[in-house]
């Protein structure tokens, strides 16, 4: 049944486009007999339906709906979808911001169910046990849970209302890793968001080590790269953050990969100010700041269109109850290749990886991450200092 969800996921995902080399923009067709294109840019963020009430909703979890990268992701292709299909959509955002408790998470699905949501999509696996609860008490509710896995209520029945999106990350921080030592980076950072608590953001990490020592291989290198998650466990950008990666760009950081929304923010800055290279993620970045050399991307905006579409079609049965984890088998990550600044990986490169990591290729990019953080494993050409 997973392969199922997945192959019904894939089948238009937007990362499709060649390779991820010739899509940049999330952009669909309007309605039937207009011909104008648009981007999820150009549609607004808060609309006003007729009748008051908002039947696609999205709660976030942290950092703010315009993070550009996971939340800003996801909402885009809530927007796309709804544009697209002339149906009200609204955002909702739980109270205390990047403290919000359990309770107020709830408190956001059940204000956004009272608004007239017949769907909600909820961002990061953070939202497990609001969504959980909001889930068994609301079972003509659908929800969308992005980062997530399949619920279960008290029985251990999986709650047949959540359809679950979970991406193999591992594999587009592969990319990455092996793109910047190939470009010639011997030094290399990684900042996280979750303070090591969020497996997303552990697979990104854990792969970007790997396709760096791969890389370094190759090229017969040894990479030194510092490694933390020491100011990001609520995803924010901060002066703190923002000095510790000053210094690594000082003492010889060349490129620095940021996972965690907000964050980034930080890295751009400090990048920025010390003429040093950044990597994005979750969606390509190339627009947010220069120093992006390129972006580990993962199609959140496309795989919540393709459970919406399912919705509205009346098959909710085919993703209900149901979990995939989606990867380069299913074209939903990797690196935006026409938007990336690279002068020695080249797209042969590039796509030759690709396909070495699908079924029954040759390389296989391992995502267990527990013992890589716990300091119990460690990479021939790559030298990981961790940053606590």
């Amino acid at each position: 049944m997973k392969k199922s969800l997945a192959a019904l996921l894939a089948v238009l995902l937007i990362f499709g486009c060649a390779a991820l080399t010739a899509c940049n923009k999330n952009r669909l067709s309007t309605e039937a007999g207009d011909s104008q294109i648009i981007s999820a840019d150009e549609i607004a963020d808060t609309m006003t339906s007729k009748n008051g009430k908002y039947e696609i909703a999205m709660v976030t979890n942290v950092g703010r709906l315009k993070d550009k990268s996971f939340n800003q992701g996801t909402w885009d292709g809530v927007k796309l979808f709804a544009y697209k299909n002339g149906k009200s959509y609204k955002y909702y955002q739980p109270r205390n911001g990047n403290k919000a408790s359990d309770d107020d998470r709830y408190n956001a699905f059940i204000e956004a169910i009272n608004g007239g949501a017949n769907i909600i999509v909820a961002t990061g696996y953070e939202q497990e046990n609001a969504l959980k609860r909001a889930a068994a008490e609301n079972p003509d509710t659908k929800f969308i849970f992005v980062d997530g896995y399949v619920l279960t209520n008290g029985d251990g029945q999986a709650l047949t209302n959540v359809a679950a999106v979970a991406f193999k990350e591992e594999q587009c921080g592969y990319l990455a890793g092996y793109a910047a030592v190939t470009e010639g980076n011997t030094k290399l950072g990684f900042v996280g968001g979750g303070a090591g608590n969020n497996p997303s953001v552990n697979r990104f990490g854990y792969g970007f080590v790997q396709g760096a020592n791969d890389a370094a291989k190759v090229t017969g290198v040894v990479v030194e790269m510092k490694y933390s998650y020491r100011y990001g466990d609520n995803f924010s950008a901060s002066a703190e953050l923002q000095n510790m990666v000053n210094e690594w760009y000082k003492s010889g950081t060349e490129c620095i990969f940021s996972c965690g929304g907000e964050m980034c923010d930080s890295v751009f800055e400090a990048a920025l100010a010390n003429n040093g290279k950044s990597i994005g993620v979750d969606v390509d970045q190339s627009s947010v700041s220069d120093t992006v050399i390129t972006s580990a991307m993962k199609g959140l905006g496309s795989g919540v269109q393709k459970i919406l579409t399912s919705f509205y079609a009346g098959k909710w049965v085919l993703v209900g109850g149901l979990s995939s984890n989606l990867g380069v088998d299913d074209n939903a990550v990797g690196l935006p290749f026409a938007t990336s600044k690279f002068e020695k990986f080249t797209e042969g490169e590039y796509v030759k990886l690709v396909n070495s990591m699908k079924s029954g290729g040759t390389l296989e990019v391992k995502n267990d991450f527990s013992a890589f953080l716990a300091g119990g494993e460690t990479f021939e050409n790559v030298a990981v200092s961790f940053v606590k």
